[in-house]
This record gives C-alpha cells, sequence and structure tokens, in this order.
C-alpha cells in the first residue's frame, strides 16, 4: 500500500524549513500531499494562489509532492485525500507541545490517521513564517528563509 502523509500548515510563507521537511519526508512516505489551509485564527499576509504556486515551482520536478488548499478539518481533509499520516516538522519544545496536543485530537477524530513528527534541522530551527513576514513587512530581503522568490 502506497504510504501517504499530509503536510499541512498555512504556509504564509512557505520557508525552507518547511521545504526540508517536506524533502525529508520523502524518504519516509511514497506521497507527500501539502495542505495550505485557512487558520481561522490569522489573516494571510501573502495571497494563498501566489504561495501556491510559489510551492509547485519549488516541487516542479517530483510528481510525489501535490499541494492543495482546503477550508476545513486537517483530519478530515487528510482522510479525504487517502492519506495515513499528518507530517509536522518541530523547531523546539514549544511545538512540541502544541503539535501534540493536536495530533491527540486528529487521532480521536480519524482513529487509524498518524503523526509523524519530523525535528528541525538545527541551521533552520530560528525561520519561522511570522518572521519572515515581519522581515517582508520592514523591507528586508527574506530569499534566505524562502526556497522561491516573493515579491
Amino acid at each position: 500500500m502506497k504510504k501517504i502523509a499530509f503536510f499541512p500548515g498555512s504556509f504564509d510563507p512557505f520557508t525552507k524549513g518547511h521545504a526540508d521537511i517536506v524533502e525529508r519526508g520523502l524518504s519516509l512516505f511514497d506521497e507527500i500531499i501539502i495542505g495550505i489551509g485557512t487558520n481561522t485564527n490569522k489573516k494571510r499576509y501573502f495571497e494563498i494562489d501566489v504561495i501556491e504556486r510559489e510551492i509547485k515551482g519549488a516541487f516542479a520536478n517530483d510528481p510525489r509532492i501535490k499541494i492543495v488548499h482546503y477550508d476545513d478539518l486537517t483530519a478530515s481533509v487528510a482522510k479525504k485525500y487517502g492519506a495515513q499520516f499528518i507530517l509536522r516538522g518541530l523547531r523546539n519544545t514549544t511545538d512540541f507541545e502544541y503539535e501534540n496536543t493536536i495530533s491527540q485530537v486528529n487521532r480521536q477524530l480519524a482513529k487509524d490517521l498518524g503523526t509523524v513528527f519530523l525535528i528541525t534541522a538545527p541551521e533552520l530551527a530560528p525561520i519561522s513564517s511570522t518572521i519572515v513576514r515581519e522581515l517582508h513587512k520592514f523591507g528586508a530581503d527574506i530569499t534566505p528563509y524562502i526556497p522561491y522568490k516573493i515579491e
């Protein structure tokens, strides 16, 4: 059976840390679906269509990666696309506490949906979408932090 992982996030923007999790996840899974979700607690900074286009461009040569956007419960969407796992990256213990709680709720919603955590590479751990947005907002160069060019 094909092992499929769903990698959810608002990806506002999609960073080199996110890309690293996807690339390393490909050694564990046959397919990874990157799910660009609508977070009801956040207002988007970058347009979702721009982010989707740039993620597609970054992974254009790898047919094992698919990109979707969604506005529903992550567990429901993961199951809809046939994923058996949710893939998440962890930068620190704060991420673990948050992601562990979400994974337990997802497990209650979909008993056969596991969560796989990958530890972020040390050199990428300081990168967060929040920091990248702040840098961009004040005109700083964000190219060291994202795997594509963006205006």
